[in-house]
């Protein structure tokens, strides 16, 4: 039997962990200044972050629908006609009520089946209700072969391992010595494990993550989908899922695995919204400061005309000229030459 206790988050974590929290907190600060000061573009970003969300959490479960009919679901509340549709639709309806009444919301039993039963009204009889048969998560490969990759909590102990959940959570939620922020991701890996429901047990999960983070201060979500960078990097999200999960019920597990993705995830949307922001600014920004970001920012090398795909507006001589400034202030460097020439930033600074 698993125990729920997250006291080593005191002392037991990675110092990596340390500087990479620190970074996050000062992105959150650097993101709540632009917002007070350009609550426009921050607005503008909000709608194609629902539509994201909405998108990415589902894709992820292989419920999809054309994108038209998003938008239709997720910004003009067009009714649903197909199951899919409906679990799109009720997925969209418990993000809004994350979003207009997070801050009065406790993480409780009843709010994680009130989720549930959004998502799964339509389509579910069993929506809102924990699991009465046993369930195990498994992967198909192409070849049809089944793998079980865990084995979760039993119908008959779920119950149990929720309160259980839940109460230790709340403990540590109150221990000025545990990191809200790690701690998050740590209950949404037991969570996972537990896996009380029948069906929708993931995209509950990413439901609650969105709920914590904002209780934790974080709000990128509303700017900048987590769940659609999730679906980004879908295997590598089962790879730290199966990594943390090892050893599960004995109490062996590591949750640094999925601690780890999810801190990559949060940077990745940070990184994301300054360029949004900086495209979104472009009347009052100088083009040669948006090129510099665009680049910095970047998570691989990039190409000129790479970077003026993302900044149309600006020339190619504007792009080269602030690439030279750049090289010869050592905060980019050159990768390959002539038309293979790529460039990023040269430190070794950020993921």
């Amino acid at each position: 039997m698993h125990r729920f206790d997250y006291r080593f988050l005191k002392n037991e974590i990675p110092g990596s962990f340390l500087q990479t929290t620190a970074i996050l907190y000062d992105l959150r600060a650097r993101a709540d200044i632009r917002k007070s000061g350009h609550p426009e573009t921050f607005r503008a970003l909000q709608s194609s972050a629902l539509i994201d969300s909405v998108r990415g959490s589902n894709a992820i479960e292989g419920i999809v629908t054309s994108k038209t009919r998003l938008e239709e679901i997720v910004l003009r509340n067009h009714p649903p006609m197909t199951h899919d549709e409906h679990e799109i639709s009720g997925y969209r309806m418990a993000l809004d009520k994350i979003y207009s009444g997070w801050d009065t919301m406790s993480l409780t039993e009843d709010v994680i089946r009130h989720f549930h039963f959004l998502v799964l009204e339509k389509t579910s009889a069993d929506a809102g209700k924990y699991k009465t048969e046993d369930n195990r998560i498994q992967s198909v490969d192409k070849d049809g072969k089944v793998t079980v990759r865990f084995v979760p909590v039993s119908a008959k102990k779920t119950g149990d391992a929720c309160d259980r959940m839940l109460k230790a959570y709340h403990t540590a939620r109150q221990d000025a010595e545990i990191n809200g922020l790690l701690l998050t991701f740590c209950f949404v890996l037991d969570f996972l494990c537990v896996h009380p429901f029948t069906d929708g047990n993931g995209r509950v999960s990413r439901l609650l993550t969105s709920l914590l983070l904002l209780r934790e201060g974080f709000d990128i979500g509303r700017y900048i989908s987590i769940d659609a960078r999730i679906k980004e990097y879908q295997a590598a999200y089962y790879d730290a899922l199966q990594q943390s999960s090892d050893g599960w019920h004995e109490s062996r597990n590591s949750y640094v695995p999925f601690m780890t993705f999810m801190l990559q995830i949060l940077y990745r949307c940070y990184k994301d919204l300054d360029q949004r922001f900086f495209a979104g600014t472009s009347d009052t920004i100088p083009k040669s400061k948006r090129v510099e970001a665009v680049l910095l920012n970047a998570y691989v090398p990039l190409s000129k005309e790479e970077i003026m795909e993302r900044l149309p507006d600006i020339s190619m001589t504007t792009v080269e000229r602030t690439i030279g400034s750049l090289l010869k202030a050592g905060k980019v460097k050159k990768i390959g030459t002539f038309r293979d020439a790529r460039y990023m930033r040269g430190d070794d600074q950020g993921w």
